[in-house]
């Protein structure tokens, strides 16, 4: 176990829309150290946004963000010799991580052309509470409530 939590980078807002989140959704989508092609993918995904909703693309992404974070997860505890999967509160900067991690992964999952077609589509689809995202979320939300009974086994 670590000695001490490392300290938080401060992260700078993205260029286009001033916003930490997108700049967050830049970093996780980043292969290979390559930040350009990761900020064009995600900017052209959000210009598709742009045309197909005729909405502030910066309003569907965070609204898809809420709608796909998580407000309980279940956590492994051992006690006794026995694990348990006990159900937890989300933090809300972990709610944010975990909400990108699934639509990335959701968008990847999914056929198309391109990568920036399969995110907007992704994003659009969490933003309207349907898509593979959402469903993770609800399959979490699941785990969390069947497991409700160990919620007394709080770390």
């Amino acid at each position: 176990m670590r000695r001490a939590k490392p300290e938080k980078r401060e992260l700078l807002p993205d260029i286009r829309f001033n916003s930490i989140t997108v700049q967050t959704m830049i970093q996780h989508v980043l292969k290979n150290g390559k930040k350009s092609v990761s900020t064009r993918l995600i900017y052209d995904a959000m210009d598709m946004i742009k045309e197909r909703t005729e909405k502030n693309p910066i309003e569907v992404f965070d609204g898809a963000l809420k709608n796909v974070g998580p407000a309980m997860e279940v956590r492994p505890r051992r006690v006794g010799g026995a694990t348990y999967q006990v159900p937890m509160e989300v933090s809300s900067e972990r709610r944010t991580t975990l909400a990108i991690r699934w639509i990335l992964a959701a968008a990847r999952d999914r056929s198309g052309k391109s990568f920036s077609d399969k995110l907007a589509s992704e994003l659009i689809d969490a933003f309207n509470e349907t898509g593979a995202s959402i469903r993770k979320r609800d399959e979490t939300h699941k785990m969390a409530e069947a497991n409700r009974a160990f919620s007394h086994y709080r770390i």
